[in-house]
């Protein structure tokens, strides 16, 4: 069966680098990082003190006091980029069509504040203590069932998770969903608002987290000899995604084409990645084959790159078993080195970032670079990003539990991708 082909027509992104789309990438493109000291707790009984933090985000004044009350932040989040990459895209649904928009949302945490919020109550007045909307505010798949309410999508609806490679599942996931013909337009996405002191506290005993309190912007220092750890980081990223030709009969501006998805398990260890790269290499063959490209046409690869010892290692490697010698002169980066680690979200903001890379023909930088590990020997734009002629791009992301997730984005062209 032929496959349809799927496009990009719409985004939406909050993160810390900035509060749309073009705001965050500007900064990410002039390597201006958004970690800071922590503001928006107090983190006395933890001992890391910055994160990846939104900033100017004011869900009170955008959604109101009754419905912040009955939702959880991660909603927030995924409501505020789901209304920009709707209207971006300048889809209409209307009940004529809603059967054939449906949505994957997805998050690797979810309602963490809801669930802290609710066990604190019922430790202080028993199950008076508890709200009667506590269960619709924390489970997970409420993300993709709020979202389908609000704008009436009536196909595929659901929520999954895999970690931190949550947000390229859920784009891969909602183009087979288009290929296959189940639907004609998926919004994707995915959202994480998890930082609080004890999920924080959770990640420093497990020695995954950058100590660098007196140096916040220098923290994220991915592929670095001296790195150690990543930044907790929270935000969101949405799209709409099309069938091609469902695009072009209403118009639609094309942001580029979805042409490859790889997916695999390491089915090694829970936290800790592959040595040898096997699984994520895998991943990025099949990604390659299924987008029918060789690696010499991948223009710029967007690494997972946080910024961990082992991650970057891994990684680095795996790309050395997937591109062989070709491997070394694919430029990439780690748009984590400005962002922090999303979690959930950190893949869905890194394709937004990738499909930017197209549309400006221009690399991103790596921060941070001081002093390259030589065991992380390639191409990682160190410091400033450069302009280049962009029409392919790869996006790898991993997760807890051995997650390796792999997406193709290339320039459209109305003969094929590329």
């Amino acid at each position: 069966m032929e496959h349809k082909r799927v496009v990009v027509t719409g985004m939406g992104l909050l993160c810390p680098t900035g509060n749309s789309v073009r705001e965050a990438w500007n900064n990410v493109k002039a390597g201006k990082s958004g970690i800071d000291h922590i503001k928006n707790f107090d983190p006395e009984r933890i001992d890391i003190k910055i994160a990846g933090e939104v900033k100017n985000f004011d869900a009170e004044a955008l959604y109101g006091r009754k419905e912040i009350r009955r939702t959880d932040r991660s909603q927030h989040f995924i409501n505020y980029t789901a209304k920009q990459a709707i209207e971006d895209s300048g889809l209409e649904v209307t009940d004529e069509n809603a059967y054939d928009v449906g949505c994957i949302i997805g998050a690797g945490i979810g309602a963490i504040h809801s669930l802290v919020e609710a066990v604190h109550g019922f430790d202080e007045k028993g199950q008076r203590g508890v709200s009667a909307l506590a269960i619709p505010q924390i489970l997970i798949n409420s993300l993709a069932g709020r979202t389908s309410m609000e704008y009436n999508l009536r196909g595929p609806s659901y929520d999954l998770t895999t970690a931190c490679a949550t947000g390229n599942n859920c784009i891969g996931d909602a183009t087979d969903m288009i290929r296959l013909g189940r639907a004609k337009v998926m919004l994707a996405g995915a959202t994480e608002a998890a930082l609080l002191d004890m999920l924080i506290a959770g990640f420093s005993n497990m020695k995954t987290l950058s100590h660098r309190n007196d140096d916040p912007q220098a923290a994220s220092r991915p592929f670095d000899l001296d790195r150690d750890g990543f930044v907790a980081a929270e935000g969101a990223a949405m799209f709409v995604l099309e069938e091609l030709e469902h695009a072009k009969a209403r118009g639609a501006k094309i942001y580029c084409e979805i042409s490859g998805y790889g997916n695999t398990s390491d089915a090694f260890h829970i936290t800790a990645p592959r040595s040898d790269g096997e699984a994520a290499a895998k991943a990025m063959q099949i990604a390659m084959q299924e987008a029918d490209i060789t690696p010499s046409d991948i223009d710029y690869y967007n690494a997972h790159g946080t910024s961990t010892p082992l991650n970057d290692k891994s990684e680095t490697h795996a790309i050395k078993v997937a591109m062989g010698e070709t491997a070394y002169s694919i430029p990439m980066s780690s748009t984590k080195s400005m962002t922090g680690h999303m979690l959930g979200a950190a893949s869905a903001a890194e394709a937004v970032f990738s499909i930017m890379a197209i549309q400006d023909n221009f690399i991103p930088p790596t921060i941070n670079l001081d002093t390259p590990d030589p065991d992380c020997d390639l191409d990682y734009t160190p410091h400033v990003g450069k302009e280049a002629q962009v029409d392919t791009v790869m996006s790898y992301s991993a997760g807890f539990g051995g997650h390796n997730v792999v997406v193709v984005f290339q320039r459209y062209d109305e003969n094929g991708a590329g």
